[in-house]
Parts: structure tokens; C-alpha cells; sequence
């Protein structure tokens, strides 16, 4: 009885076990992370950099002027202009190593605030000065993961009107990046006259007209369309920047790489085996991104690329709320 009874217990065991997967196995739909999916080699080809961008005309857009070197920024008084400006307005000194370098508001746009304090240290392209083109211009705005994709010295605009004109080349004005709010000197309060020997004293004169102090915008692009493209306010529009183009370059699938602006790592395959490559990078098309260095076009990359690794929890923190 009891031999029978223990054949039965084993059958009843082996017939769970293979019936059933314990916690620990994976799951053979899955493939274990890190696994090598496929492989590349680095091929050569001519690059362009581009991003599309949704915007809309717009009249009397503000931006924003950077510095153009570091230094010390020393702000020049301004008085509000009584019309649209014919030349350019110069609004502040950049002082580095005993030379001054202007800052000018462009002729056609009227000065707007100070972004940063009198006598502050400022390094080069940090928005210091904002300004309104006193005519119609078209702007879009800059999602925060496109920032890195878009340079002030963007290669080429182009702009499309929705059901209207276009499209046309776009002359980008000032920074793409983000403006504080923007501050304006405070005027002195005009003071009553004394009176001279003879006479009554005179009035005090009209307040100068104060300027009013710049609303904080997001990351976006200012452009203006040539002067014989009509504009209506409001209107949808598209805008393509080009920001980079390159021939023959070295390019991977952005797959196999770990980045996308700047440095960032492939993994190498030899005898089978994952080696973390740094590369440094250049454009991309959202395909392929260009490697400047690190890779001589030999290899054989593993897709998908390096996983980044996770943060680590500092001691003592709590991992959740």
C-alpha cells in the first residue's frame, strides 16, 4: 500500500512540474534584456539635420538678444522710441578683458526689458535683452527634448503658411532659448522746479512713459517672412529648420547607441562578446546619427545598444512617497 501510494505522490509531482513554470524562469516570448537582436556596420553617407516645427503668424513677436561673448554686462540707458526705429539700437556693452562688445537691438524691432542685472557675469549666448519686431513674424515653439537639436546658428528656415503662402526662406530673429521675465530701469519721478527770482514756480512736467516689463516665454523660434509674403494674424503655419548638413559622413542606426547629442556609447561585438564603446556624435535624422570619432567603420554593433545605467538610491532616502 504504501509503495503505491508513493508512485502515485511522483506522477502527480512530475506532471506539475512540467506543467507549470516556476517563478524565477523567463518567459520564452521574452527575450532576456540585453540580449543582441541584430547587428550593423557603420556605413557612410550625406546627413541633413532637420526638425519640423508647428507655429503661427504672429504680430509684433518678442525675443531675445544673447551675449555675444563672456564678460560683464554693462546696460546703456534707453529711452522708448517714439516710432519704429530705421537703425539698430544699441542697449548694452559686453566688457572682456578691457574691450567692449555692442549688443544691439536690430533696426525694424523696438527695445524691451533687461533680462539679467546690471553688472552681472554672463557667458556667451545667454539671453541678456529683449526686443518686439514691430511687424508680423511667425513663431513656433520648441518642445524641451528638441532643444539640443536646434542651434542659434540654425543652416536654414523655411516656412509654410496652412492654405496660404509658402513655402519661403524665414530669417530667424534672436535666441530659440527660453526668456525670463524681462525688467525695465525705473524712471526718476519728475521733482517740482524752484522758483526762479521773479515769477511763480513752475509745474511739474508729464511723467516720462514708463515701459512695461516682459512676460516670460518657452523655448521658441522667431522668424519673418520676405516683406512681399501677405501675412494674416493667427494663421497656422510650419516651419522646417535645418540646423546641419554633412557629406560622407560615418553614420550607425540611432538603435545601437546609447545618446543622442554630444558623447554617447555602442556596444561592440567581438568573439561574441558586448564591448562599450564612448563615440562622439554628430547630427541625425532621427535614423541615423552621425559618429564623429570612437568608431573607425569596422566594427560590428549590437542592436539594440548599451542599456544607461539606473540611479542609484543614495542610502538613508526613501524610494517612495
Amino acid at each position: 500500500m504504501h509503495t503505491k501510494l508513493l508512485a502515485l505522490l511522483c506522477a502527480l509531482t512530475t506532471v506539475t512540474a512540467c506543467s507549470a513554470s516556476g517563478p524565477g524562469e523567463p518567459n520564452p516570448e521574452l527575450a532576456p534584456r540585453g540580449t543582441t537582436m541584430t547587428t550593423v556596420k557603420p556605413s557612410r553617407q550625406d546627413l541633413t539635420n532637420k526638425v519640423s516645427l508647428t507655429g503661427k503668424v504672429t504680430m509684433n513677436p518678442m525675443f531675445g538678444l544673447v551675449a555675444p561673448v563672456a564678460g560683464q554686462v554693462r546696460f546703456l540707458d534707453v529711452k522708448a522710441p517714439s516710432g519704429t526705429p530705421a537703425k539698430p539700437t544699441r542697449v548694452a556693452n559686453i566688457w572682456a578683458n578691457g574691450t567692449a562688445t555692442p549688443v544691439e537691438v536690430p533696426a525694424g524691432a523696438v527695445p524691451g526689458a533687461r533680462l539679467v542685472d546690471d553688472k552681472a557675469t554672463v557667458t556667451a549666448g545667454m539671453p541678456i535683452f529683449s526686443a518686439k519686431h514691430a511687424a508680423y513674424g511667425i513663431v513656433a515653439d520648441v518642445a524641451g527634448d528638441q532643444a539640443y537639436k536646434i542651434t542659434d546658428s540654425l543652416a536654414e528656415v523655411t516656412a509654410q503658411i496652412k492654405n496660404g503662402p509658402g513655402p519661403f526662406a524665414c530669417a530667424v530673429l534672436g535666441t530659440i532659448a527660453a526668456l525670463p521675465a524681462g525688467t525695465v530701469p525705473e524712471t526718476p519721478t519728475p521733482t517740482e522746479q524752484k522758483p526762479p527770482p521773479s515769477g511763480p514756480p513752475t509745474p511739474p512736467g508729464p511723467p516720462a512713459e514708463q515701459q512695461k516689463p516682459t512676460e516670460p516665454t518657452g523655448l521658441r523660434v522667431v522668424c519673418t517672412p520676405p516683406a512681399d509674403v501677405k501675412m494674416v494674424n493667427g494663421a497656422a503655419a510650419t516651419v522646417e529648420l535645418i540646423t546641419g548638413k554633412a557629406t560622407g559622413v560615418l553614420v550607425v542606426p540611432v538603435e545601437a547607441v546609447a545618446g543622442t547629442q554630444g558623447k554617447g556609447k555602442v556596444d561592440v561585438l567581438k568573439d561574441g562578446q558586448r564591448q562599450t564603446t564612448e563615440v562622439v556624435l554628430g547630427l541625425t535624422d532621427g535614423k541615423v546619427v552621425e559618429v564623429k570619432s570612437g568608431l573607425t567603420g569596422d566594427e560590428e554593433l549590437a542592436v539594440p545598444g548599451p542599456n544607461l545605467p539606473e540611479a542609484q538610491q543614495e542610502p538613508g532616502r526613501p524610494t517612495g512617497p
